[in-house]
Formats: C-alpha cells, sequence, structure tokens
C-alpha cells in the first residue's frame, strides 16, 4: 500500500486540473507528507491555487515557479524529493499544429529535463503523464507524447544502478478538465442547440479521482518501464449531449483537423508487450531490466491475445444517458440539473 507521509513529493504542471486533484488528496490521505511542491509556469495560477491550498493552513505545501524547458530549475526544485509526477505539457492539439517547435520544445525537451533531473536528484520514482493521443498518433501533440512515453520507458536503462523507476500512465480525457467536452456542452445548452462534431464519435469516461488513483498504483506497482492503462467505460458523444441538453438540437459540424471518432489507448501493434493486471492493462517494455516471468507471478499477470486492442468504440462498458447525468453533478458541476 503506498504511504506518502514522510515523503516529498513535486508535481510539474502541479496547478492543472489533475495537479490540484492530487494535491486534494495527498493532503486528505497522507496528513504527514513531508513537502509537495508545485511546480509550474504560470504564477497566476500559482497564486488562485494558493488562495485554496494557503501556505498556513497546509505548511508542507510549495509554490515553486520554473518551466520544465530549464533544466537547472528543475535539478533545484527535486532537491530531496522522493516522488515526482510529471504532468507539464502543452495538450491542445490547434495549438500545438500552429506553434510545433513550442510543442517539441516542452513535450520532448521538457521530458528529457524531467527524467536527467530526477537522476541528478536521486529521485525515487517518476510517474509521466501520457495520453490516448500518444497511440497511433495523428497530430503533433500525440506524436511528442509518444516521443516522451518512449523517453520515460527507455530512461530505466541509463539509471546506472539507481534505485529510481520511472512508469507511465496513459489515459483519455478526464471529466469535466479543463478543455473537455461536458464544461464546453454546460456552457451551450442555453443555446438550444449543440454542435456535434460526429454522431459516432465515442470517448473513453475517467474521473479525477480515478485518474489520481491511477497515478497512485503506478507509483505502488511501478518496477520500471510500464505504461499503465486503466479499464474505464465509454461513452458515445450523443448520449453527453442528451444528458445535458435533452432537448437540444444536434448541429453536425465535422471532426477538428487532428480528431479521431474513437479514443485508442492499446493498438494491436502493442498486444506483443501488453498484459492484463485485473483493474488496468500494462505495456511492458521490449526490453525489460527485470524478468518478465517474475512481474507476471507476482501481480497474477496474463498475456493478452494477439491483436488484441482496446478503443473506446469497441468497449465491453458503456456509461449511459442517466449515469452521466449523476457523473456531471458528483464530478463536474454540482448545480446541474436536467
Amino acid at each position: 500500500m503506498l504511504d506518502l507521509n514522510g515523503k516529498s513529493i513535486l508535481i510539474t504542471g502541479g496547478t492543472g486540473s489533475l495537479g490540484k486533484a492530487m494535491t486534494r488528496r495527498i493532503f486528505d490521505q497522507f496528513p504527514k507528507v513531508r513537502r509537495l511542491v508545485i511546480f509550474s509556469r504560470d504564477e497566476q495560477k500559482q497564486f488562485q491555487m494558493a488562495q485554496e491550498f494557503p501556505g498556513v493552513d497546509f505548511p508542507a505545501i510549495r509554490y515553486f515557479i520554473g518551466d520544465v524547458r530549464d533544466r537547472d530549475r528543475l535539478i533545484r526544485a527535486m532537491r530531496g524529493i522522493d516522488y515526482v509526477v510529471h504532468a507539464a505539457a502543452m495538450k491542445h492539439v490547434p495549438i500545438a499544429e500552429y506553434n510545433p517547435s513550442e510543442c517539441i520544445k516542452t513535450n520532448v525537451g521538457g521530458a528529457e529535463n524531467v527524467i536527467y533531473a530526477c537522476l541528478d536528484a536521486g529521485v525515487q520514482s517518476c510517474v509521466a503523464l501520457s495520453t490516448d493521443k500518444a497511440c497511433a498518433p495523428i497530430n503533433l501533440y500525440g506524436a511528442t507524447k509518444l516521443t516522451s512515453d518512449k523517453l520515460f520507458v527507455a530512461a530505466n536503462n541509463i539509471s546506472g544502478g539507481q534505485q529510481i523507476r520511472f512508469s507511465v500512465v496513459r489515459y483519455g480525457n478526464v471529466m469535466g478538465s479543463n478543455g473537455s467536452v461536458i464544461p464546453f456542452f454546460l456552457k451551450k445548452r442555453g443555446d438550444g442547440h449543440l454542435p456535434i462534431t460526429d454522431p459516432n464519435m465515442t470517448r473513453f469516461n475517467i474521473t479525477l479521482d480515478q485518474g489520481v488513483d491511477m497515478v497512485f498504483k503506478a507509483m505502488y506497482d511501478a518496477w520500471g518501464g510500464e505504461i499503465f492503462v486503466p479499464k474505464i467505460p465509454s461513452y458515445r458523444i450523443t448520449d453527453v449531449a442528451k444528458a445535458i441538453a435533452p432537448d437540444a438540437e444536434h448541429e453536425i459540424v465535422g471532426i477538428r483537423p487532428g480528431e479521431k471518432i474513437h479514443e485508442e489507448m492499446i493498438t494491436s501493434s502493442d498486444s506483443f508487450n501488453t498484459y492484463d493486471v485485473g483493474s488496468y492493462y500494462v505495456i511492458l517494455p521490449s526490453s525489460p531490466t527485470w524478468k518478465i516471468e517474475s512481474f507476471m507471478e507476482h501481480f497474477q499477470a496474463k498475456r493478452v491475445p494477439q491483436g488484441f486492442s482496446y478503443t473506446s468504440g469497441e468497449n465491453d462498458a458503456w456509461v449511459e444517458v442517466s449515469e452521466l447525468r449523476q457523473l456531471i453533478v458528483q464530478c463536474v458541476d454540482t448545480s446541474f440539473v436536467v
């Protein structure tokens, strides 16, 4: 069981939706955490987060201005840190397409800087957040995140005997996070119509709390080099529209550049290295630094069939309209009513 009491944690991009949810959970579950460093480059977001988590009430928290592009700043921030969660990224697809070099500097160069800073600081474990868009990418953002995943998986090969584990957690759009479809539909519901990119579109559904759970699981379970993929249900975009505005008309506007009809998290090409570990799948490195047989025995893991893939359109579990309404109230907007 993971115990962060007495430990020091750093979250890059810590002012984002996942960073704030993780901060809340850490203080709730591990009241004796030694230090929690919120590392990000946006001073306004840090100022706003400090209103929610002031140092007077949360003496373990530290707000550290810095950019993952700056390796020296990362090294300084990581002094005495035990666990790192790497959540910083440029993630908006159109912005990345228009500013490709900036996206590469942050998502690829930044990932490399985090890895070397962890090695220099003697960090115990680093978990990097990935995205479904890194799976068979069709846009630059996805391509940079796939590269980042590869860097973190391979980082275990250059640890030089240090007791450090690098791993990756991959999941899709988080319910209610900035830029996701549910807040967008909630804002548009009064217009009488909702823009639907494609009526066949599906997405995986994960809440912020489930995302935090998966990061905690990777912190505890990782042997080094794994990509953790949670087993989560899917929803249809049209069902989200019905849940939020049942009487609204659907205006089909077409998919945006770089967007997929269905989310993918494991491709058939990944099936040769993918294992079922009960509540999640794990894609193992092709050349792990430990024995796969020992891993399988320890976790009672089973290799998935060849050709297996995990996509939102071919999922076994679905969130229907009534459940979506309940989740919106619980996870997104407590004032939401239909």
